[in-house]
């Protein structure tokens, strides 16, 4: 497994052990020099992040409705390897399942009561609100996991190569700088994007244990500020998402996926028909108008007259952007694995258009009867959400009948969106320091869940969200300019691959066989 041939391997192994050691012995230096790396990266070049995000956006729309729209990632017959039901269920699980429940009371609650350069617990600002939560979970972050998915996605299904972040890198920069400088910089590149996912689970994770080890103590009644249960949660979910990492993608990841959406729709609609629903459709209907009449604006706002809400913009919006980001190798690698047999267009509108929407109504759904309940209700809620965001979430079940099979249900889900992620995660990483073996050995699986648990430990020591929020992201600064040249290969690949003839001889032929299975149906 070692072998010099696979630098990638060993390189990022011995650096994430390493943080991994760092983060037991010493995770209070762990975690300031994150926190130090991400604020002066922030300082100097928020103007570029939130340019490249937005022209991940723009690519995307592109790719979606353009000419090259009708590409399979494979081969012109082949068909989906999953169902629709699960694909989507699979893209929450990896993507931001137990995000939406850790923020989906929490950060519309923020929004409403400081919303950057306007009045707070004002209905204007309510409606801020939405927008900026709906900008930091909707289309930009679900473009930058499609960005990155799709670029490998393109390259291992439609040409046949690995499965690694630096194939795109390979194909476009071999003919202009040689094989031995490409080859440095493709290791570069892997090994950057393998601490990026590393990274950024770990900050995940801990914000998630956090917020189980919440829902132990509504339930259970445990000490909400314990290190030993957060340390226990850990434990229990390392265990969990080992043995479902053994059973491979298809049987694990699938499973576990489709019941966690379940589950989630379950609780969405008890929150919705038990609380405010006509508010709550209200809520989601002007959110939908304001997010998508803003977009624009927003796409590019970083207050650059004014330091304070500068910094807003930094401790939020960038902070987001630059978190989907480090997630982007990881949730690439991991949708591009599950979508073979798409085309293009298909893609993106799985990919970015469906979750996007269904994201928004979450947000509704939660954050909208939180709002309910500060203007029109008893209110108390927003005292919570800013002593402690992590205890957000059930108290606010708190507010609603069946309150306890509420909170068990829901710290279930988490656990097991925690569990998904890390299953996923331990697996994309596998693959990306095994050369893109699409079903990575079981005893490198289990070496890296070991890795990344020591470094989510050092997050939980610090108990706090804005460290995990700075872990998070320290590695997604520097992948940022890794997906920029990816890029660079996938459009060139696209240019030369998919000329206008190729693209019409495909079109008939998808014409031809589509009226053939339509005589075979009659």
């Amino acid at each position: 497994m070692f072998s010099m041939k696979n630098p990638v391997l060993i390189i990022s192994m011995g650096l994430s052990a390493a943080v991994g050691i760092w983060a037991v012995v010493e995770p209070e230096g762990l975690t300031a020099a994150a926190v130090a790396l991400t604020s002066g990266a922030l300082a100097y070049l928020d103007w570029f992040f939130m340019l490249a995000c937005t022209m991940f956006l723009v690519l995307s729309l592109y790719l979606a409705i353009g000419p090259y729209g009708s590409v399979r990632l494979g081969a012109d017959d082949d068909k989906p390897e999953f169902s629709t039901g699960s694909w989507i269920a699979m893209l929450f699980a990896g993507g931001m399942g137990s995000g939406l429940l850790f923020w989906g009371v929490a950060e519309p609650m923020y929004h409403f009561y400081s919303p950057p350069g306007l009045t707070g617990e004002t209905a204007e600002a309510a409606r801020a609100a939405f927008a900026i939560t709906n900008l930091h979970w909707g289309f930009h972050a679900w473009s930058i996991y499609g960005v990155c998915a799709l670029v490998i996605a393109y390259f291992v299904f439609r040409k046949g190569e690995p499965s690694m972040v630096s194939t795109p890198i390979r194909h476009s920069l071999t003919m202009l700088l040689g094989r031995r400088a490409t080859n440095v910089i493709s290791v570069v590149a892997d090994v950057v994007a393998v601490m990026a996912v590393v990274f950024g689970l770990a900050g995940s994770l801990g914000m998630g244990t956090l917020l189980v080890r919440s829902g132990l103590a509504e339930v259970f009644g445990t000490d909400p500020n314990s290190l030993t249960v957060a340390v226990a949660i850990l434990g229990a979910m390392t265990v969990a998402f080992l043995l479902s990492a053994c059973t491979g993608v298809d049987k694990g990841i699938k499973i576990l996926s489709n019941l966690n959406m379940v589950i989630a729709i379950v609780i969405m609609l008890i929150v919705l028909f038990a609380g405010p629903t006509t508010f709550i459709f209200g809520s989601f209907v002007n959110s939908f108008g304001d997010y998508f009449s803003q977009l624009i604006f927003l796409s590019f706002r970083i207050f650059s007259y004014n330091d304070d809400l500068r910094s807003w913009t930094h401790g939020w919006t960038l902070t987001y952007l630059i978190w989907w980001i480090a997630w982007g190798p990881f949730v690439g690698i991991f949708i591009a694995r599950i979508s073979r047999g798409r085309t293009i267009r298909e893609f993106c509108v799985g990919v970015i258009v469906v979750p996007t929407v269904f994201s928004m109504f979450w947000f509704s759904v939660f954050g909208g009867a939180g709002i309910y309940i500060e203007m029109f209700g008893g209110g108390g809620l927003a005292e919570v959400v800013f002593e402690d965001v992590t205890k957000a979430l059930f108290t606010f079940l708190g507010y609603l009948p069946g309150t306890t099979i509420l909170n068990i249900l829901a710290a279930l889900l988490i656990f097991i969106f925690l569990v998904t992620s890390a299953d996923s995660g331990t697996f994309v990483v596998s693959m990306m320091t095994t050369n893109g073996n699409l079903n990575p050995d079981t005893k490198t699986k289990l070496m890296w869940g070991v890795i990344m648990s020591a470094i989510t430990f050092g997050v939980l020591v610090s108990g706090s969200v804005s460290v995990a929020k700075a872990m998070a992201i320290t590695g997604a600064i520097p992948f940022t300019f890794i997906v920029l040249i990816q890029l660079v290969g996938f459009f060139r690949a696209l240019a030369v691959d998919e000329s206008p003839e190729k693209r019409k001889a495909r079109m008939a032929r998808d014409i031809t066989r589509h009226q053939s299975e339509m005589a075979a149906g009659e």
